[in-house]
């Protein structure tokens, strides 16, 4: 809908699950759960890799680096979710490595110490971070210099397409850029994870060992089930059409990759891992693992 005026505007006002009034209390103690259970299972694999040598390897180093977004990431939406669960202020202020380093494991376990050294894992890591902060800031700067007409958020966070929908009008050139950028942040890591199970099941397939072939299907299929969970709900929230009355729909999905998923991440990827529970129980004394 095109607006023809505007204020400026100071701040932004999250109207968060206002839909959803009489379930408040139940969700802000569900939500502080899984928060709490994220934190926390990051929060060790960050310790237990520190501490133990036997971890210090490339594919823990990958596996400190998404602990490390998954505990800073939930930071930015969580918190303010929580507060506005609870009545507090709903204001704010206007002011893919993985697959690549199992692939290697996997598929080229003899040059694996060769292919995954340090420089090309802190070169695979920065690059990571480096193109996440560019295609954000690229797209916060875009968005931001636009004219808002209203300072109600009809989401918990600031997502795109509620943000852009506060515009007063919106130029065909942000659409197009919000467009373009969702297509790089969501379709690229997925086209290069694609690549790199179909080459990992391939080789799976060629394992003599029938209790080899398992265990390592085991393994890749759960990860599998984080990365569709994740880009699939990201690909509705940002690919759908925009449609009348979705609002409720689209924060339950927006939930999924911002709750569910940081806390599937540290269980699949670090604490089902059998070396991972060895350094704990190392670390503790005390086996609490059978």
């Amino acid at each position: 809908m095109k607006r023809v005026s505007h204020t400026e505007l100071r701040e932004f006002v999250f109207q968060g699950f206002s839909s959803f009034q009489e379930h408040q209390l139940i969700l802000f103690v569900v939500f502080l759960t899984l928060y709490i259970l994220t934190l926390a299972g990051n929060i060790i694999i960050l310790a237990i890799i520190y501490v133990d040598h036997h971890l210090h390897m490339p594919m823990y180093f990958f596996l400190s680096v998404l602990s490390t977004s998954e505990t800073f990431y939930p930071l930015v939406t969580i918190p303010c979710m929580l507060s506005s669960l609870v009545g507090l202020s709903q204001s704010i202020s206007l002011e893919a490595v993985m697959g690549y380093d199992r692939y290697v494991a996997i598929c080229n376990p003899l040059g694996y110490s060769v292919i995954m050294n340090w420089k090309v894992c802190a070169i695979l890591a920065s690059s990571v971070c480096a193109t996440g902060f560019s295609l954000s800031l690229v797209q916060t700067v875009a968005i931001f210099r636009l004219p808002f007409c209203s300072p109600l958020i009809e989401h918990f966070f600031c997502d795109i397409w509620p943000v852009l929908d506060l515009a007063c009008a919106t130029p065909v050139t942000s659409d197009i850029l919000t467009l373009i950028i969702s297509l790089l942040a969501i379709t690229a890591p997925v086209t290069f994870l694609f690549n790199s199970y179909v080459l990992i099941i391939s080789t799976i397939l060629k394992i003599t060992s029938a209790g080899g072939r398992k265990k390592t299907f085991a393994t890749c299929a759960s990860h599998l089930t984080v990365v569709i969970i994740h880009y699939g709900c990201a690909s509705i929230a940002y690919f759908k059409l925009k449609l009348e009355n979705t609002k409720d729909q689209d924060q339950l999905i927006s939930v999924t990759h911002t709750v569910i998923t940081p806390l599937l991440n540290s269980v699949v990827y670090s604490l089902r891992n059998k070396e991972v529970q060895d350094a704990l129980q190392r670390v503790l004394g005390r086996k609490f693992f059978c």
